[in-house]
């Protein structure tokens, strides 16, 4: 997997910084040098950062943002950064900073002096999540990164603050690599392989083939993959760092590896990007090995339906009806409302197995949620105010788009079928809502659910704050914060 940039926490020396190569990044609040190490490195250029910071370019700056100094007299380095970034700053404001010095990571060395701003911990978290690069498949060698320091005033204390937010960076950038995979690489073979693997971790991995599925009654996730030559699985993860005997909340996710509608086949434009419809699944699978890396003392499980949708003459054609684990019968209308089908047996599974605390599910499920809410937020739905209004907070705290959308029974109509219990697609008004009405008929009444559509924020075109364009992980954070606020013992 992509290994994120090893960040080394040091103790600032001022004597040293003529001597520093590469390049030099200065956290800065103000318009003129007010710290030792900005006096010092004035000292050094005479005068040039002072004139800087005065000038109209660094007083326009917003908090995290930064301006250049190349080749700047008096230094070995080939530039300075100036970042602006106040004492009070906020945790986002903070990350943009981070961020900003890992758009220009020099191959050399670059170091980062934070001295004792209290934001540096989430400074360091900023720059680890942007220096991502996707590489793996490109015949020229990826951009060299050089040695990466962050200069300090204590670097012991950062470090230890840093330590847990490198297991979530870890986690989303296990995400990223899953979502940005080409499906000829990801298969459900391999996807089932890099799981298994977190077993080193100290999860406990456990892959369903289809005849167990088969004999679990999962015929509506079975259905989905008939037509592939690739068999569909369920992989379930779990991680037991809390009480013993104690409930888990169980995570699940929507593991489509690539989907070409099926039957009801997509259009040719755009369905190359149908290699991110397992974003659900890969999002699980970020949570829990972060939650591993970090030792997090709570009972997760994560549960992920790993399908590939494909026209074949064995392939489920419209029409069809099929009978879920639940025993609900469900009208198969449209081929390509499939990841709904997937979830629907590995919900009701994830209930009837673990008993869980709450359950929380993760799909890129509709393009409907797109038109909603475009590309700023994922669509939130859920039977519990309790546990989406804790959640919605997580999501906030980690700067993740996150807007709760709504259910009722006047949505509920739609689902009726002729000839079966329900339909899996009801047309495109309100599409979002009915898919979330869908998957609620197969949580039980008593459990708390969330379900979460990301298929608009799971990869973007453009580049994103913490990211390249391409895959996002975003839900690692929020959900991470989640089980550390929630499920975890203060």
């Amino acid at each position: 997997m992509s290994r994120p940039v090893e960040v080394q926490f040091q103790q600032l020396d001022l004597e040293g910084l003529a001597q520093l190569e590469g390049r030099i990044a200065l956290i800065f609040d103000g318009d003129k040098p007010a710290t030792p190490a900005a006096r010092a490195l004035n000292r050094l250029t005479k005068g040039a950062l002072a004139r800087a910071m005065g000038s109209n370019d660094c007083a326009q700056m917003k908090p995290g943002e930064s301006f250049e100094l190349a080749y700047p007299v008096g230094l070995a380095a080939q530039a300075v950064q100036l970042i602006a970034l106040p004492k009070k700053a906020s945790v986002e404001a903070a990350r943009l900073a981070g961020a900003a010095v890992a758009r220009g990571l020099h191959p050399h060395c670059t170091t980062l002096i934070a001295e004792a701003h209290p934001r540096a911990a989430e400074i360091s978290f900023g720059l680890a999540m942007r220096a991502y690069d996707f590489s793996p498949h490109k015949s020229t060698a990826a951009k060299a990164i050089g040695r990466v320091a962050i200069a300090l005033a204590e670097p012991e204390k950062v470090a230890a603050l840093a330590a847990p937010m490198a297991a979530v960076v870890e986690g989303v950038f296990f995400t990223r690599d899953l979502v940005n995979e080409p499906a000829n690489i990801l298969t459900t073979d391999d996807f089932a392989a890099r799981l298994a693997a977190m077993q080193d971790l100290g999860l406990e991995v456990e892959i369903l083939e289809e005849e167990q599925l088969a004999k679990l009654g999962m015929r509506a996730l079975l259905g989905v993959g008939q037509g592939s030559e690739s068999p569909s699985k369920v992989v379930v993860m779990q991680w037991r760092g809390g009480v013993e005997g104690e409930a888990p909340l169980a995570l699940v996710g929507k593991g489509v590896v690539f989907d070409t509608g099926g039957i009801s086949i997509k259009p040719a434009g755009g369905m190359e990007e149908m290699t991110m419809d397992m974003g659900g699944a890969g999002v699980v699978a970020g949570v829990m090995r972060a939650l591993a890396l970090r030792r997090a003392k709570a009972n997760v499980v994560g549960l992920v339906g790993l399908v590939e949708n494909m026209p074949d003459g064995r392939a489920q054609r419209p029409g069809d009806v099929v009978k879920s684990m639940r025993g609900v019968t469900i009208e198969v209308i449209n081929t390509d409302a499939e990841g709904r089908l997937v979830l629907a047996d590995v919900l009701w599974y994830a209930q009837e197995r673990f008993k869980p605390a709450g359950v929380i599910d993760l799909a890129t499920l509709t393009g409907a949620v797109i038109v909603a809410l475009g590309h700023e937020n994922t669509g939130v739905f859920s039977n519990n105010d309790a546990l989406c209004n804790a959640f919605l907070k997580a999501a906030a705290a980690e700067g993740e788009g996150a807007w709760r959308m709504p259910l009722g029974a006047g949505y509920d109509a739609k689902l009726k079928s002729r000839i079966a219990d329900i339909v899996n697609s009801c047309g495109r008004d309100g599409g979002s809502i009915t898919a979330a009405q869908f998957l609620q008929r197969f949580v039980k009444d008593e459990i708390p659910w969330i379900h979460l559509d990301i298929a608009g924020t799971a990869l973007l075109k453009s580049d994103s704050a913490l990211a390249p364009k391409g895959a996002t992980g975003w839900g690692v954070m929020a959900l991470n914060r989640l089980i550390r606020d929630q499920f975890e013992p203060k």
